[in-house]
C-alpha cells in the first residue's frame, strides 16, 4: 500500500512541484477505502482548493500511474477510469451494476508477481486483476427486481 510519503516524494522525483493541491490528491487517493475516478476526486478537492483544476488531477494520477506508485482500474461498469493507491499485489472485483470496487488479498497473485520478475527479469511498477460480477448487494436487489416481474406478468396473464 502507498502512503502519502511514497506518492508525494514519487511526485518530486519526477520534478513535479509540491503543491497543496497535488498533496490533497495524493493524501485523498491513500486514505480513500474507494477506488475514485478523477473525477470523484476533483469534486471532492474543488470546495477546499478553489485554484484546482481537472487537468492537474489528471497530470498528478498520469505521473504516478507512470512511476508505478498507484495503478489505473479501467472502468466498474461506468466507463470511467478508478485508481487504487494499494500497489501491493491483490485482486479487485468490480461490481458491474453499482460500480464499487473491493481488494482481496491473495498469496497466488504475490507469487504471480515473483515468477513473472523471475522469467522475465521485468521490474514490476504495478500489476492490474480485475474481475467483474454483481456483488451480493446487486444481486439481491436483482433478484428481487425478477421476483416482481414474475409476479407482474403472472398477475397479467391471469386477467
Amino acid at each position: 500500500m502507498s502512503n502519502l510519503t511514497t506518492l508525494t516524494s514519487a511526485l518530486q522525483k519526477a520534478g513535479m512541484r509540491l503543491t497543496p493541491q497535488r498533496t490533497a490528491i495524493c493524501e485523498l487517493l491513500v486514505k480513500s477505502p474507494d477506488h475514485p475516478t478523477a473525477a470523484a476526486i476533483y469534486e471532492t478537492l474543488k470546495p477546499h482548493f478553489s485554484s484546482l483544476s481537472l487537468a492537474t488531477v489528471y497530470n498528478t494520477l498520469d505521473t504516478l500511474i507512470g512511476l508505478g506508485a498507484v495503478n489505473a482500474l479501467g472502468h466498474a461498469g461506468d466507463d470511467k477510469v478508478h485508481y487504487d493507491a494499494d500497489t501491493e499485489p491483490h485482486v479487485n472485483l468490480a461490481c458491474l451494476s453499482c460500480s464499487r470496487i473491493v481488494d482481496i488479498p491473495s498469496e497466488h497473485i504475490t507469487h504471480l508477481d515473483s515468477e513473472i520478475t523471475t522469467a522475465t527479469g521485468y521490474k514490476l511498477l504495478g500489476a492490474r486483476v480485475l474481475y467483474y460480477g454483481l456483488c451480493p448487494a446487486c444481486q439481491k436487489k436483482q433478484s428481487k427486481t425478477s421476483k416482481n416481474s414474475e409476479v407482474f406478468s403472472s398477475a397479467s396473464r391471469t386477467k
